[in-house]
């Protein structure tokens, strides 16, 4: 065995917290309790009562929370688009991964990495762990918004739960379906030649970013020209054209090449906001495997992911994203439906610094299991977990 240091920064009230706090542990006989409905547990299972207690809030179905503001502007700007909503977060394995083209040895299907109910249930770790489902529907513009789950470190940025927005379009990959690309393509254009914008592009096709052998390139090169032209539209509505803003000038939007297993090519996203580049999203075509999966072939379609956090954070000038889960009516009556404000911090509990030491189990014990370990005592009263060392 061997000893660790952690340095905890903690509210005052954490040491009455973990005073109170008699055991971890939950018995492994008592099934696991989710909206209703109870799983049994096996040696897989890792979710704590800290998460479970978040399944079912819905932050973003508030409209006058500032998840829910924002997913309303989404929702509005795709308007067209069919927005799903209170999908519940309990997928398999299969679904969260493998339809999704993940590899075996993806870190993501760690324990130490994702929430598991039992080996064959877990929480979804992405709102694409439902695209499938939806393809399958056949439904061709939509939008699904969702909590998701991972475990994750302690500190101002991360939390392990959080939400999603999930949107995609289909075509038909005759042509007619060009025919319909080209068509919104050249209104996209008009559009944003229009607008107080400047792009800077990467090549939609390329070979870094190549098509999918089974697409037909040029048709390839039209749905990912789509997909820009879509989402340079959206971050028009999200960031454009705001008071004391970018001090007036164009807004500037960039875009990578990126890697995805469930897209390709793929893209992200940034966008120039009050000094400096913000990464906003990620995005791709489809894998033509998730649409055969589905029961669509002969189709094309792109998708794209964003965090509601991550832009709800920047928009709403927000600096601690468990702010979001706050009961204070100190936060919750700065926002009303349908507007973007700037959050006025208020004051908080001082925090002090304390040096927590414990045993390691030969078998180890994950960075992970330990956050877990802290939230489960304390809930939100810590700000931050730092490894201190390891003797």
């Amino acid at each position: 065995m061997s000893t660790t240091v952690c340095r905890t920064r903690l509210s005052r009230q954490f040491f009455r917290a973990l005073q109170l706090r008699r055991c971890y542990s939950t018995p492994t006989h008592a099934p696991v309790t989710l909206l209703g409905k109870e799983y049994p547990r096996d040696a897989t299972t890792n979710i704590t009562s800290a998460i479970i207690d978040k399944v079912g809030r819905n932050l973003y179905m508030n409209p006058s929370h500032p998840l829910g503001i924002l997913q309303s502007l989404i929702s509005s700007h795709f308007r067209d688009f069919n927005s799903m909503t209170g999908v519940p977060p309990v997928v398999t394995p299969a679904q969260n991964f493998d339809d999704l083209g993940f590899p075996a040895d993806h870190p993501g299907r760690s324990v130490t990495d994702s929430y598991y109910i039992n080996r064959d249930l877990m929480l979804r770790t992405h709102t694409s762990a439902h695209e499938v489902e939806v393809f399958a529907r056949g439904e061709r513009k939509w939008l699904l918004s969702a909590d998701v789950y991972r475990r994750d470190e302690i500190d101002a940025s991360h939390y392990p739960v959080f939400h999603q927005m999930e949107g995609a379009r289909v075509f038909s990959s005759d042509a007619n379906g060009k025919a319909e690309v080209q068509e919104d393509n050249e209104r996209l254009s008009q559009h944003l030649a229009r607008s107080n914008i400047i792009i800077e592009d990467v090549p939609h096709i390329s070979p870094t970013n190549p098509p999918q052998d089974v697409h037909d390139p040029v048709l390839a090169e039209l749905v990912a020209h789509n997909l820009k032209l879509s989402l340079n539209s959206l971050m028009l509505t999200l960031f454009g054209n705001r008071a004391g803003v970018n001090e007036g000038e164009p807004l500037r939007v960039r875009w990578i090449e990126a890697y995805f297993p469930f897209t390709t090519p793929s893209f992200e996203v940034e966008v120039f906001f009050r000094g400096k580049w913000l990464e906003i999203l990620g995005c791709g075509v489809v894998q033509q495997q998730t649409l055969d999966r589905a029961g669509v072939p002969g189709s094309i379609s792109w998708a794209f992911g964003l965090g509601l956090e991550r832009i709800a954070m920047i928009l709403f000038s927000i600096p601690d994203i468990r702010l979001f889960w706050s009961q204070d009516p100190r936060f919750l009556s700065q926002f009303l439906a349908g507007q973007i404000t700037t959050f006025k911090p208020y004051s908080k509990y001082p925090a002090c610094y304390k040096d927590v030491s414990f045993w390691l189990p030969d078998t180890g014990l994950h960075d992970n299991d330990f956050c877990d370990l802290v939230r489960d005592t304390a809930g939100d009263l810590v700000q931050d977990v730092v490894l201190v060392g390891r003797k």
